[in-house]
Order: structure tokens, then sequence, then C-alpha cells
């Protein structure tokens, strides 16, 4: 039974979906660096010189989670798990104290300063852990064989190279 197609197609529909959410959403924050620092300085938690380094490096964070997330790279859910169980935490906190800010998800096109806006992006993070969790129950039950970086960076090294002339 849980080997059924169904249960293998869904596993890799969420996976790649949830990858691809999160390289779109790191993608549009790091062509708006300074954008999403704002934001994030908006949520007071983080002193004003570490800023930019902070947005830099949670934009990072998600590109690479969600690319080895994308490459079924072990590492890579986790990554993901981790970050939306921060960012959940962060939201339930800036609703807490009523804050009036941006949740910063996709960049600074998404502009809800309410809290309905950072309750659709809890929503949004509880839904996509909900798929987290999916996965992690699937590789559990169906005994994946995750790659590993240095598996995966042998196979590339295996790549045809350009031909010397």
């Amino acid at each position: 039974m849980i080997n059924h197609p169904i249960f293998r197609w869904l596993y890799h529909a969420i996976r790649v979906l949830i990858a691809g959410l999160f390289l779109y959403a790191g993608g549009s924050k790091l062509f708006t660096l300074p954008s999403f620092a704002q934001t994030i300085s908006d949520y007071g938690l983080v002193p004003e010189a570490l800023v930019l380094p902070t947005a830099f490096l949670l934009v990072m964070a998600e590109l690479i989670a969600a690319g080895m997330l994308l490459l079924d790279i072990r590492g890579g859910l986790t990554g993901i798990t981790v970050l939306l169980v921060l960012f959940i935490m962060i939201f339930l906190y800036a609703l807490q104290l009523g804050l009036d800010v941006d949740c910063g998800c996709f960049g600074p096109g998404e502009q809800h300063h309410s809290s309905e806006g950072l309750k659709q992006a809890v929503y949004r993070d509880l839904v996509m852990l909900a798929g987290c969790i999916f996965l992690y129950w699937y590789r559990f039950v169906s005994a994946i064989r995750l790659k590993g970086l240095k598996e995966f960076l042998f196979y590339i090294s295996l790549l045809p190279t350009k031909r010397e002339k």
C-alpha cells in the first residue's frame, strides 16, 4: 500500500512544490536584499548592525535548502523544516506583539502590513510544514535512500567536460 504509485507521485509533487516555493521566495529576496533587510529590521529581533548579514544568510539558507530538497539530497528537508518552524515562531511573535509588519515571505511585492497578512503566512507555513511531515513519513515507511552531498558531487564530476582542442 505504501509503495502505491499515488504516494510516490505525492512525495515527488510535494517535494518539488515546497522546493519551488522556497527557490522563488529566496530568489525574489536575493534581488531586493536591502528591502528584505528592512523587513527583518521591522521585527526588532536583530541588532541593526547585523540586519543585512542576517538577511543574506536567511536568503542563502532558503536557496541552499530548497536546492537540496529539489535534488533530494540529505539535509534539504531538515533545512526547510527548520526554516518553516523559525518563520512560524517569528510570525506568532509578531502577532502576539501586534506588530504592523510585512511577513517578507516573497520579497517586497507582498505588502500585507496587517495581522491578516501574518496570519495567512502562518497558515501557509503550517500547510508546508504538514507537507514536510508527509515527506518525512514517506521516507521512513518506504526506506528511501537519499543521496549524500559527497555522492552528488561525485556524480557531477562524472559529467563530460569541454574537450581540449
